[in-house]
């Protein structure tokens, strides 16, 4: 697999995404997109956040900050996403203990 938001990855998400289900493959993606895309959970950090974060990035180099001036970050936030149309698709139960915790649940 490659590496954390790999656009490749990120670009074939549907094709990986239909033969896990198609093989009855029980996944569990990095990304919520994943899971929108009929995956049945991830538990990461969410892309559209990331991106905003390093548009603030962006923002303060083209004001003249150094790059390398500039701290790192990491995700500081992580969301537990379920599908269960997936999930009973697959003939699963999922835990209440995982529903309760699910940021999104997908019907």
């Amino acid at each position: 697999m490659g590496a954390p938001a790999d656009p490749l990855i990120l670009s074939q998400r549907s094709r990986i995404v239909r033969f896990a289900v198609e093989h009855r493959i029980p996944a569990m993606y990095e990304f919520r997109e994943f899971v929108s895309d009929g995956g049945l959970l991830s538990y990461g950090p969410n892309l559209m956040e990331m991106f905003r974060r390093s548009a603030g990035y962006v923002d303060k180099i083209l004001k003249g900050a150094k790059p390398a001036d500039l701290p790192v970050e990491q995700a500081s936030k992580f969301e537990l996403v379920v599908n269960l149309k997936t999930a009973k698709a697959l003939g699963l139960t999922i835990p209440p203990s995982i529903l309760v915790r699910a940021d999104q649940l997908i019907e």
